[in-house]
């Protein structure tokens, strides 16, 4: 049995939780990490997570938009990170 086992459902969504706001983080510090990099390394990207969300919140009965998704992961709106950090 693993530690893992032993924790309560309220203790794993919180450790899923901080373990997500953690990825964010690190891939708001790390801007220069193109979305189409991380497609080709990881099979995923930022755009990918928004989507994630948005499907977790559908699934609880929650509205939240793809735009509102893609704020939360970019940490900004799309169309203002596109224009900062997103190279040609």
């Amino acid at each position: 049995m693993s530690a893992t086992d032993l924790l309560t459902d309220y203790q794993q969504l919180e450790l899923d939780a901080a373990a997500f706001r953690q990825l964010l983080k690190h891939l708001d510090e790390n801007k220069q990490v193109q979305n189409i990099d991380l497609m080709n390394l990881a099979g995923f990207c930022r755009n990918c997570l928004a989507k994630w969300y948005t499907a977790a919140a559908d699934e609880r009965g929650l509205e939240i938009t793809y735009e509102d998704a893609r704020a939360r992961v970019y940490g900004m709106p799309y169309a203002e990170w596109k224009a900062k950090y997103q190279t040609p």
